[in-house]
């Protein structure tokens, strides 16, 4: 998030209050400084202090979706100290499901679930081919930048954008974009797993 700020920020910028990247930037730091003090623990648990984190200092929608989001996984990996495709794919899934449920959107509203739908549908799809965890990452990254890029033609019709009515369309949805880079990040970190 550190890297793409000042680049969520600018998408932010065209429909929204310009803080996207501000935030997301902000809670993410907050994040890597509790993770060295989470070392010992399971997944579940680093991704609840994740989640949590992100409630109390990423401000707007971000912060209650985001920590929705990571939230839900830790719930779907408590106790666990090791995750396959499959067990990826369930707390990802619990997770975009908890990030719907929470923020009330559909595919196709210019949000976040625009990029997050496709990557859970690409690793579902991975499950049933018995695709290597490395290779299934890199399909849910792509499938979520899909998603992002088809976020510019749309209509906003939840958060901030939708106020803009018509003029929020030719605008790449900032939420939709972090979701990306979460989930480009992620399979870039486990490429070799």
């Amino acid at each position: 998030m550190a890297e793409n700020r000042d680049y969520l920020i600018e998408l932010d910028a065209a429909i929204g209050d310009a803080d996207h990247g501000a935030n997301m930037d902000r809670g993410f730091r907050a994040v890597r400084e509790k993770l060295p003090g989470l070392a010992d623990t399971d997944i579940g648990a680093v991704l609840k202090a994740t989640g949590m984190t992100l409630v109390s200092t990423v401000g707007g929608a971000g912060g209650p979706l985001y920590g929705t989001f990571f939230l839900q996984a830790g719930m779907k990996t408590t106790g666990k100290t090791e995750l396959d495709l499959a067990g990826w794919t369930e707390a990802f899934q619990a997770a975009v499901e908890g990030v719907v449920q929470r923020g009330k959107a559909r595919p196709g509203d210019k949000t976040m679930v625009d990029a997050l739908l496709p990557a859970v549908s690409a690793l579902q799809n991975a499950c049933q081919q018995n695709t290597p965890l490395p290779q299934a990452l890199q399909e849910s990254a792509e499938a979520s930048r899909q998603g992002m890029e088809a976020t510019i033609p749309l209509v906003a019709r939840k958060g901030r954008a939708s106020y803009l009515g018509e003029r929020s369309a030719g605008h790449q949805d900032p939420g939709a974009t972090s979701s990306f880079l979460i989930l480009k990040a992620a399979a870039e970190t486990w490429s070799g797993s």
